[in-house]
């Protein structure tokens, strides 16, 4: 690619509001690579929690509240924390060849269209853009061999008692940004602006095609929602892929780190002298990490700490946690 060709610019407007078809629509959006083409994917959940791909959900948000009160639990492909998605939140996710994904880039869009209602925003933290020092978008991100995902949130009127009840947040990371409750960390958009889930949205697809410099062409959602995408969304709102292995789940050992916190539960064969299964729960932002971790460990040693020589971080505090 050389300097003078465009970047090719997708928009698709979700017409749904099921969790598990957007999701599922965003996964096939990932693993269809498009070269030289980033798509800017804005949709809406109804009262849902959505985890991260390697998160306990029981211990993330009250799941019997939630569902008795006619919510939905939801799993996504990236990592990083829990958050509570209803009407009155806007999500959007871009899809990019790895060779123009560029999370800074795509923070500017969203920061652009903003610009339009008079809000000055940061990007903060790990994964955050605030206002004021008020969190309104948790980002999260996930790379395949060809393309990356980031995708987000904008809280703009989502319910704050809902989110209040629903999601259960470690006091751990309150006392780290001291602060005494979820809701007095972040904001909805609507108190400080007159912005909506609608009327922000040709905003965003200006500021997107300013950004690249470049006409953005519409996909239609329906047109995206093939037999596979349906497949996918019967799987992934399935008991056995959101609660499954969760459900015997026991922390052993806990702790937090600068990229996150982690949850380790070991079974472990005293006769062999091996890690038998491992399960790790963690909002780290690098699911991959976490993978690289688990086939590690299970079927360690207990004795021998086992030898990794990668640059990997979060690998080597969750071994030491163990040893």
């Amino acid at each position: 690619m050389t300097s003078h060709d465009k970047i090719n610019l997708h928009i698709i407007i979700g017409t749904q509001d099921n969790p598990y078809l957007n999701l599922s629509v965003e996964s096939s959006l990932l693993d269809n690579y498009s070269e030289n083409t980033i798509t800017l994917f804005l949709w809406k959940n109804r009262q849902t929690v959505v985890i991260g791909t390697n998160q306990n959900p029981y211990s993330e948000c009250d799941v019997e509240t939630l569902l008795n009160e006619g919510g939905h639990v939801a799993r996504r492909r990236t990592g990083g924390g829990a958050v509570y998605h209803d009407l009155g939140n806007l999500n959007f996710s871009f899809i990019a060849d790895k060779k123009i994904y560029d999370v800074k880039r795509q923070m500017t869009v969203i920061q652009k269209a903003l610009l339009n209602f008079g809000l000055e925003t940061e990007v903060s933290g790990r994964n955050d853009i605030t206002y004021q020092g008020r969190k309104f978008s948790g980002n999260a991100f996930a790379k395949t061999k060809y393309q990356g995902l980031h995708h987000g949130t904008i809280m703009i009127k989502t319910d704050g008692e809902k989110l209040q009840k629903y999601l259960k947040v470690k006091l751990s990371k309150l006392h780290k940004h001291g602060v005494k409750s979820v809701s007095s960390r972040v904001i909805n958009l609507s108190e400080v602006a007159d912005i909506t889930s609608e009327n922000i949205v040709p905003h965003l697809i200006k500021a997107f095609e300013e950004v690249y410099d470049n006409k953005a062409v519409e996909i239609r959602f329906s047109d995206l929602c093939t037999k596979e995408v349906l497949r996918s969304r019967d799987h992934i709102s399935s008991n056995e892929y959101l609660f499954g292995k969760w459900k015997e789940f026991s922390t052993k050992k806990s702790a937090t780190f600068d990229w996150g916190s982690v949850d380790i539960d070991l079974d472990i064969d005293e006769d062999k002298g091996i890690i038998k299964n491992i399960g790790i729960a963690s909002d780290s932002l690098e699911p991959t990490s976490i993978k690289t971790a688990i086939e590690l460990l299970k079927g360690a040693s207990i004795i021998n700490k086992p030898v990794f020589t990668e640059d990997n971080i979060i690998v080597k505090d969750i071994i030491e946690m163990i040893y």
